[in-house]
């Protein structure tokens, strides 16, 4: 908690060279490893090219649309009231819920038994896109914790 009343600033991400799009370029920085963003980006452009050759579409549109599909929409956060600590759904942020399914989506990629990064990475986005794959069970569970504490709601504030 800050001391302070201050809001944190938001930093401006700017958009990655080949797609022009702010989405891509913080997935490039989510995926990126020790400071390896040549790497990352390697893997994300080859990734997004693979994606696009399966799916006939085009690869940037598919990265957004597997990224809709995971946001989450609820969450839990834990409360203590009255020496119980309750799990109450909240909403979330829309900056946050992108995060989430950016994150829900290279790890889940990342534990695939794919032979490349860009591999593991296409498949889990073309899963995603439609509906499945690994990030998808993530919100799903993110999803049924919050319909199962649903009767905490009011402690929300």
């Amino acid at each position: 908690m800050p001391r302070r009343a201050k809001k944190a600033i938001k930093r401006i991400t700017h958009p990655d060279a080949k797609y022009e799009s702010v989405i891509v370029a913080k997935f490039i920085n989510k995926v990126m490893v020790r400071g390896q963003k040549a790497t990352a980006e390697r893997v994300v452009y080859d990734a997004l090219q693979k994606v696009g050759e399966r799916l006939n579409t085009n690869s940037g549109e598919a990265l957004e649309h597997a990224i809709k599909n995971v946001t989450p929409l609820l969450q839990v956060k834990p409360r203590r009231v009255g020496g119980a600590t309750y799990q109450v759904p909240v909403e979330v942020p829309p900056d946050h819920a992108r995060h989430l399914a950016m994150r829900w989506l290279i790890t889940s990629a990342r534990s695939r038994n794919d032979k490349s990064m860009a591999e593991k990475l296409a498949a889990e986005i073309i899963d995603a896109a439609q509906g499945q794959g690994g990030a998808m069970k993530k919100r799903d569970e993110v999803h049924k914790m919050a319909e199962a504490n649903r009767a905490f709601v009011h402690f929300r504030w």
